[in-house]
């Protein structure tokens, strides 16, 4: 196999030349790796071979080293390593030999293989000498080439390690490390490549030495290095320091009181200022990771002060000591927007914008004088990006300061905001929308009704045909006026939506709108998505007076699922079927809310809408993810229509029985488990009519080794669903649910040494069979069965004791679920029967954790009936 000539065809432009040549790599990667690896090597390593033939063949074998599904990362490491070691050190040698390569990006492409070995060898004890090896390379400071490939290898082994969450995999190794890439960051390093790739370098290491941060001398180098590269001329090399500041920020914050006052401050202010938007963006970035950490410290001291003890780490208020500096900067920062930019790029503007909310978050009531000067004095400017500003700032100090403190600027300044949202520029008009979307979700009682309700409403919904973004936004702002407003937010005493409310008047012109509005050809910007989601809130929002007017809506809908339906069979191209799976999700969702508000006055359209869902669901197809969607319409259908159900029961099994027989299809099956405890809940007693087969695939899935773990709990948990469903009528599936039940409760018990991902599996196990009990329970109990009961109590005590014995591994809610399971227990037996089971330690301690002081009062008072149901027992 000639190696040059096939990578050469790897990058030809005929596709059939380029395919043949990517499939001999692929089968000789497969057929003969060692010799495969070891041609390629040698390939990159070969100085007379062009440099993107030498470029190609290092890809090839990083590709050979390196994949992002986990599995097949695994597979490519163990392949690795099945090499002998004379083929193992002849690829590094190499390799190695190549990262002085004249040309920069073959050395770049060598390092990037070497780290690829390293992520395999490093954390299994392997190549110890590596970061010796690339620190003597350093050496060399007449070789410029491979002191920069060097430092990239040192930053791209840390980046993968670190990716692997490994740290003390190079924790041994700081100090050889931090030596090497500060050597090459000092602003005495008179190549400007060197010094960028220790930067980087730098920025990948930060998490490995935080012995040597601990050590002040040390860290005052470590700051004083990064703090001079600010200042370097070149704007990448000015980047990368501020980007590792950012890390540091966040990785020592602790840490970094004294270089705020003494240097990070004032550096950090000229770079926001700085004529070069990527850099000023990194300095805005810096103050952004202040915020982000100072909200984090509130957060963990106010959970302290709950509980009466002192936080672990101090908050040193950086961001309140330099509000007044930094804020006028980051306002300026504000208008340096360009009216033809590209909507999605991140740019210094927007930058400034996240930045100026997250100060508002920390610093609260301090912002609101300080910002407003500016936004008065620009919302009205003739230039639009500064009315775009200034809308900007406005909207993003909405949340932190108190609500109380900002309604009288809102009222204030919603007039103004209103009117741009007819203004010529269209960033203007975007902004504008965004702070309506914000004023209405944050400060939605500060919109005064009589004054402000009726022209925002005018002019949302004019604005739902402009630009996607803005029709968002509208959407966005129309949804929060509907679920703060409408007649769910004022409440009948019987739990019902009001009778009427400030939204109704509107109520017709909104949903008629949105529906236009969702009519939309493409779901540019989300826009029409959005526009669905509203009519969903508005919907299950509203108030009783606005019912004739849902019905109108399911009628439309019924419509667009019909036409969706009759060309299901004619789609041609993922585009075509993805837009086709995204509406009916959307559709889907519209009936979902629809049927949740109507309850039973749903049953008049029952027949169209089983109809159209049944007939989506035969359109769908099993890879569809609108096929979940139509499920769980089903679901809502059965929940409103309660006993009247049972008529499209005959219809509705066969898919969903299929559906619940799909292991390959992991969420619809749990959808399908869902939706079984949904039509038992829905049929009552007349459940158990239908049970057999849900509980003969329910218990196969339970027992079955393809399906995936994360659908067990629900099973479980469904278990109970039907039970509570058919009462005493579950009697012929007890013996094997509750078999079943024993044997989770007994795989649920975790070793001494696991990891969390599966601890966390095991809680949501224990929390499903709580469920599971506590419906067989209710339900055999609610027909005053005990009998039935008794066989199975001692096992499901000692499933509680469990539970008790092992605090650390609990959750409230799995506490609360197992004490209420306890008293529901003791309830039925309250004649003595349990008094032995009852006297052991373990109730008491159960009992005792459940009302300590830091519970919840929901469980505590579960904990106090407990205790009173046990008493009465024994």
């Amino acid at each position: 196999m000639n190696a040059a000539e096939l990578l050469q065809n790897t990058l030809s432009p005929d596709a059939t030349v380029r395919q043949d040549a990517e499939q001999k790599l692929e089968r000789a990667s497969v057929d003969s790796y060692p010799a495969y690896v070891t041609m390629l090597a040698a390939e990159l390593a070969n100085e007379s071979s062009p440099p993107h033939i030498r470029n190609a063949a290092g890809l090839a074998v990083k590709n050979a080293l390196t994949a992002r599904d986990p599995a097949r990362l695994e597979e490519y490491a163990q392949r690795w390593l099945s090499l002998v070691p004379d083929a193992q050190a002849d690829v590094k040698s190499k390799t190695f030999s190549t990262l002085s390569s004249p040309d920069a990006r073959v050395g770049v492409v060598s390092a990037q293989v070497i780290s690829s070995i390293a992520a395999i060898e490093l954390p299994r004890g392997q190549w110890p000498d590596l970061i010796s090896q690339l620190t003597a390379a350093m050496a060399d400071l007449n070789n410029i080439r491979l002191r920069q490939a060097a430092l990239q290898t040192i930053g791209f082994t840390c980046e993968i390690i670190a990716a692997s969450e490994k740290p003390e995999v190079l924790a041994a190794q700081s100090n050889e490390i931090l030596t090497a890439v500060i050597q090459g960051a000092r602003k005495e390093e008179t190549s400007t490549e060197v010094q960028l790739a220790a930067l980087q370098a730098l920025f990948n290491s930060l998490e490995f030495v935080r012995a040597n941060f601990e050590r002040e001398g040390e860290r005052n180098y470590i700051m004083q290095v990064i703090c001079e590269a600010t200042q370097n001329a070149d704007v990448k090399i000015k980047i990368a320091a501020f980007e590792c500041l950012v890390q540091i920020m966040h990785l020592y914050y602790d840490k970094m009181r004294f270089y705020m006052e003494q240097a990070l401050f004032g550096l950090t202010v000229l770079g926001m200022r700085d004529p070069e938007p990527t850099v000023a963006m990194q300095a805005i970035e810096f103050w952004s990771t202040v915020c982000e950490e100072e909200l984090d410290l509130m957060m963990e001291a106010e959970e302290a002060h709950e509980y009466g003890d002192e936080p672990d780490r101090p908050c040193h208020g950086f961001a309140r000591i330099a509000l007044p500096e930094i804020l006028p900067v980051l306002m300026d920062t504000l208008k340096q927007t360009d009216e033809d930019a590209d909507e999605d790029e991140w740019n210094a503007a927007k930058s400034a914008g996240a930045a100026v909310g997250l100060l508002a978050e920390v610093t609260t009531d301090e912002i609101v004088p300080l910002a407003i000067p500016f936004i008065e004095a620009n919302i009205k400017n003739a230039q639009w990006n500064a009315r775009e500003a200034a809308v900007m700032c406005f909207g993003s100090i909405l949340q932190g300061p108190n609500e109380s403190n900002l309604a009288p600027l809102v009222e204030q300044a919603l007039p103004t905001i209103i009117e741009l949202m007819s203004d010529p520029s269209t960033p203007v008009k975007d902004t504008a929308s965004w702070t309506l979307a914000r004023i209405t979700d944050l400060t939605c009682s500060a919109i005064k009704v009589d004054q402000h309700l009726q022209p925002l409403i005018q002019a949302l919904v004019t604005n739902l045909n402009a630009e996607p973004r803005v029709a968002t936004n509208c959407s966005w702002s129309l949804m929060n006026l509907c679920e703060q407003l409408g007649g769910a937010a004022s409440q009948t005493p019987d739990g019902n939506p009001a009778a009427t409310s400030v939204v109704s008047p509107y109520f017709e012109g909104i949903v008629s709108s949105l529906l236009a509005a969702s009519d939309r050809p493409s779901n540019e910007g989300n826009a029409r998505a959005s526009a669905y989601e509203a009519l969903s809130t508005s919907v299950a929002a509203c108030a009783q007076d606005c019912l004739p007017h849902v019905s109108n809506v399911v009628v439309n809908i019924l419509a667009r699922q019909a036409h969706l339906n009759s060309v299901a069979s004619q789609l041609v191209g993922m585009d075509d079927r993805n837009n086709w799976a995204e509406l009916q999700t959307n559709l889907c969702s519209v009936l979902q809310a629809v049927m949740r508000r109507l309850g039973q006055d749903i049953m008049p359209l029952g027949d169209q809408i089983m109809t159209s869902l049944l007939t989506t669901i035969q359109s769908c197809g099993k890879q569809s993810e609108a096929l979940e969607d139509a499920f769980m319409a089903v679901g809502a259908f059965a929940t409103a229509a309660e006993g009247g159900f049972e008529k499209y029961i005959s219809s509705f099994n066969p898919f969903l029985l299929s559906a619940l027989r799909d292991h390959q299809e992991t969420m619809l099956c749990k959808t399908a488990v869902g939706i079984v405890g949904d039509v038992c809940r829905a049929l009552g007693p007349a459940a158990i009519n239908y049970a057999e087969p849900y509980m003969t695939a329910l218990t196969e899935n339970v027992q079955s080794a393809s399906l995936n773990r994360d659908v067990k709990p629900v099973i479980l948990s469904s278990f109970g669903d039907v039970a509570l469903a058919t009462g005493a009528g579950f009697a012929p599936f007890l013996p094997n649910t509750m078999a079943t039940l024993q044997q989770a409760a007994q795989s649920a018990t975790p070793g001494a040494a696991v990891e969390w991902s599966l601890m966390e599996f095991f809680t949501t196990l224990r929390e499903a069979i709580t469920d599971a009990y506590a419906g067989i329970v209710a339900g055999i109990l609610s027909d005053s069965r005990p009998d039935l009961l008794q066989p199975y109590v001692e096992s499901i005590l000692s499933f509680i004791a469990a539970i008790s014995s092992s605090p650390s591994e609990r959750t409230e809610e799995l506490l609360r679920s197992s004490i209420g399971l306890l008293g529901d227990i003791c309830a039925a037996y309250p004649n003595g029967e349990l008094k032995q089971l009852l006297t052991q330690d373990w109730v008491a301690e159960l009992i005792k954790a459940a009302r300590a002081k830091s519970m919840g009062g929901e469980t505590r008072k579960v904990a106090s009936w407990a205790r009173e149901q046990i008493r009465k027992a024994m």
